[in-house]
């Protein structure tokens, strides 16, 4: 989808360097995708402590107990 935007040039060249991406582009890609990743695991934080699993990780993960 093409949009147009005027964004701050000094903040899109900071971005870049940081990401050590080379386009407009793929900076404002990834972007919106951590964007959506942030605003899913806060979301997610919400329902610590409030869901029961009865999983043993030691058993998933194939740990043996050591004592």
């Amino acid at each position: 989808m093409r949009t147009t935007l005027d964004l701050p040039k000094d903040l899109l060249e900071e971005a870049m360097k940081a990401t050590h991406l080379e386009t407009k582009t793929k900076v404002i890609i990834t972007a919106l995708e951590e964007l959506i990743r942030k605003t899913r695991i806060s979301e997610l934080k919400q329902f610590k402590g409030k869901i029961d699993l009865d999983i043993d990780l030691n058993t998933i993960r194939g740990r043996q107990c050591r004592y």
